[in-house]
C-alpha cells in the first residue's frame, strides 16, 4: 500500500521528461493508439517470476524492460527474495548509472532508466520475526538463507531500509485519518524544485556526485565526525557514505534547511543501519 501511494506524492512530469517517458512506452508497444503524453510518473510492479530480459530489456528489438518503463517513476519489486538472482543483479547498472545497455548480436541499445526502486520483503520466511504477537518459526540458518537471496551489493544500493511492524487492529479500524497525499506532495514539490536547481537534467538529489555534494551539501565539523565514526563502527561502505549524504541533503530540503546539519546526517544513517547489521 505504501509503495502504491508513492506516485501520488510525486510531482507531475516536466515537459521534457514526459516526452522521454512517452517515447519509451511507445517503443515498447505499451502506448494505446491515440494516447497523448504520459504526464505522471509511471508505476511498474512486475511479478517475481520475470526474467532478466523482461526486467532490464531484451528481445529481438531489443525492447525496453520494466526498468526503463519505470523511467522517471517507480519500480516496485514485491517479495524481493523471490526474484531471480540474475535479474536482481542486472539492476546494478540502472541503479548506479540510470541507463540500461542491452547488447545483442546485431549491436547494443541504451535505454534511459532513472527510477525510484521500492522493494518489499518479509523479515524471515514465515514473516513473523520480531512480531510481539506471534512467534517466529524459522531457524537462524533459514533466516540467513532467506536474506542471502538478496546480495549485499544490491542492499548497499538501497538508500532507505525500514522495518514496518504489523498495524494494531485498533489503529486499523480507527476513525482518525492521516495526512492526505496532497499535503505531502506540496512538501515534495518544494524539495524537488531545490534538487532540480542542483541537477537540472535529473532533478533528484540521488544524481549528485561526490564533487557536487561537496558544493551542495558541505559537512560541518560535527557532521563530518558523526559520519566518519558511523562509517567505522557500522561498516558503512564508501558507496553508502555518498548515499547517506544524498539522503541527508533531501532530509534538509524537506525540513526547509539550506545547510545539512548533524541531525540530518544522523537520520540518514538510521536508514542504513539494518544493512550494516545484516
Amino acid at each position: 500500500m505504501l509503495a502504491r501511494r508513492l506516485p501520488g506524492i510525486l510531482p507531475p512530469l516536466a515537459a521534457d521528461h514526459a516526452v522521454e517517458v512517452t517515447t519509451i512506452h511507445s517503443v515498447a508497444g505499451r502506448l494505446p493508439p491515440g494516447a497523448g503524453l504520459i504526464r505522471f510518473p509511471p508505476f511498474r510492479a512486475p511479478h517475481h517470476t520475470i526474467s532478466p530480459a523482461g526486467l532490464i530489456g531484451g528481445g529481438r528489438g531489443p525492447y525496453p524492460g520494466e526498468a526503463s518503463l519505470a523511467h522517471r517513476g517507480v519500480l516496485f519489486l514485491d517479495e524481493l527474495p523471490e526474484f531471480r538472482r540474475d535479474a536482481l543483479e542486472a539492476l546494478r547498472q540502472p541503479i548506479e548509472e540510470r541507463v540500461v545497455t542491452v547488447t545483442r548480436v546485431g549491436g547494443s541499445v541504451t535505454f534511459p532508466s532513472s527510477f525510484s526502486l521500492i522493494a518489499a520483503m518479509n523479515p524471515c520466511p514465515c514473516g513473523f520475526r520480531g512480531d510481539p504477537r506471534r512467534a517466529c518459526r524459522c531457524a537462524p540458518d533459514a533466516v540467513a538463507r532467506y536474506w542471502s537471496k538478496v546480495s549485499g551489493p544490491i542492499l548497499d544500493r538501497i538508500d532507505l531500509i525500514l522495518e514496518v511492524p504489523a498495524v494494531p487492529m485498533d489503529d486499523l479500524f480507527a476513525v482518525e485519518t492521516g495526512e492526505p497525499s496532497a499535503a505531502v506532495r506540496d512538501r515534495v514539490v518544494r524539495a524537488r524544485a531545490l534538487a532540480t536547481a542542483r541537477t537540472p537534467l535529473e532533478g533528484r538529489n540521488a544524481a549528485l556526485t561526490a564533487s557536487e555534494l561537496a558544493r551542495a551539501a558541505p559537512l560541518d565539523a560535527d557532521s563530518r565526525q558523526l559520519l566518519r565514526r558511523a562509517a567505522e563502527t557500522l561498516r558503512v561502505t564508501a558507496r553508502g557514505v555518498i548515499r547517506v549524504r544524498r539522503v541527508a541533503r533531501t532530509i534538509a530540503d524537506l525540513a526547509g534547511s539550506e545547510a545539512v546539519r548533524s541531525e540530518h546526517i544522523a537520520e540518514g544513517l538510521q536508514y542504513r543501519m539494518p544493512t550494516a547489521v545484516l
